[in-house]
């Protein structure tokens, strides 16, 4: 199984909107990005980042709520960038105690793996049939390939049972094709399926109205939702990105959470409502195997001197981290300003010191363990 986790970690894509994260994989003969439609509701646009090409963004090109799925626009050079997805055949069964490996981004991290089994081939909810398995699925997941013992993607992973023990469920292959299907009958135009009547709905003048032409219920589609627009602390946040020159829309990764790229420096923005607290970590390098003792005397010394910033190594990490904490009702244009340009400077500043006087491994050259 280590070759079909190894071979995903270039098929799946980390999907961020200002609401949700979640994951999506490649159909190379149909040119699109597959994924669930609760991970891309409410947009009409998505961010994309993966291991083989830029963070950029997505059209949302279909949506069927029903059965959770969601069709992303593939456009330019992204196509050839992506390692493609085999479907499983539709004539393979499933069985019980077979193997699986559901794939993803959980929580926003980068790819992980988890194995199971299947407990059940077809669970039945509100007259759709799913894949019961105990491969763990987290917030994330969401939209990630189940994938069988061969690397062919047996199903869409949908949802859990909360403290549930590892339950998920994970939508057939089967319901895909068919939409593909659909999708293509209607000749690939930007389109959401009704969900009380299931016909497809393309954005012509009559879906633009709000209602379904064949029953009348009243039916989204993704041309008709409104650009997002941030209020309060995460305008004010989302404002600082902007002055420092980084793109707001690639930088949102779910409700109150940035993230952006500073030199050779991963920074994570997240703000804490309920805490009041806007939290900034730049993830820079990682410790060597050995010399450890001059960094960790180093990072003291610039504790010291450090002001509204501090460099820390987490519990059980080997991660680097400089990190900024700002309570929200001290946050205004000229403290957060000023903060937040120390972050991003410093943060690149300090990944060069440590990694080229202090030995320390560039991000590029970390290895899975």
């Amino acid at each position: 199984m280590k070759e079909v986790i190894d071979k995903f970690r270039d098929v799946v894509v980390q999907i961020g909107t200002p609401y949700n994260v979640g994951t999506g994989f490649y159909l190379k003969k149909e040119n699109i990005i597959i994924t669930n439609e609760h991970v891309v509701r409410d947009n009409k646009e998505v961010t994309l980042d993966g291991r083989q090409f830029k963070k950029q963004t997505s059209r949302v090109l279909f949506v069927d709520a029903r059965h959770d799925l969601a069709f992303l626009e593939c456009k330019g050079e992204l196509g050839s960038q992506l390692r493609m997805a085999e479907l499983c055949p539709e004539d393979e069964g499933l069985k019980q105690g077979d193997c699986v490996v559901a794939v993803g981004h959980p929580f926003g991290y980068e790819y992980s793996a988890t194995q199971g089994i299947i407990s059940n081939t077809k669970h039945t909810e509100h007259d759709i049939d799913f894949i019961q398995h105990d491969a763990a699925l987290n917030p994330g997941n969401s939209g990630g390939p189940l994938l069988n013992e061969k690397g062919e993607i047996i199903g869409i992973n949908n949802f859990i049972v909360k403290d549930g023990n590892n339950v998920g469920f994970s939508l057939p292959v089967s319901y895909l094709r068919e939409a593909i299907r659909e999708y293509h009958q209607l000749g690939n135009a930007t389109a959401a399926k009704c969900f009380s009547c299931s016909n497809l709905v393309k954005d012509d003048t009559e879906g633009k109205k709000g209602y379904c032409p064949f029953c009348g219920s009243r039916i989204q589609l993704p041309s008709q939702i409104e650009e997002y627009q941030p209020t309060g602390i995460s305008q004010t946040i989302e404002s600082f990105i902007n002055l420092l020159g980084h793109d707001v829309k690639l930088s949102r990764m779910g409700p109150h959470h940035w993230m952006v790229k500073e030199g050779s420096a991963d920074i994570k923005l997240l703000y804490s409502e309920k805490e009041g607290m806007i939290f900034g970590d730049a993830y820079l390098c990682q410790l060597p195997k050995q010399n450890i003792a001059p960094i960790y005397e180093y990072m003291l010394q610039q504790n010291l001197e450090l002001e509204g910033l501090s460099l820390s190594i987490p519990a059980n990490s080997k991660d680097i981290v400089l990190s900024l904490f700002i309570y929200d009702r001290y946050l205004n244009e000229q403290t957060g300003r000023e903060l937040f340009m120390n972050l991003f400077k410093k943060a690149d500043f300090y990944d060069n010191v440590f990694i080229e006087e202090y030995g320390a491994v560039p991000k590029d050259d970390w290895v899975d363990e």
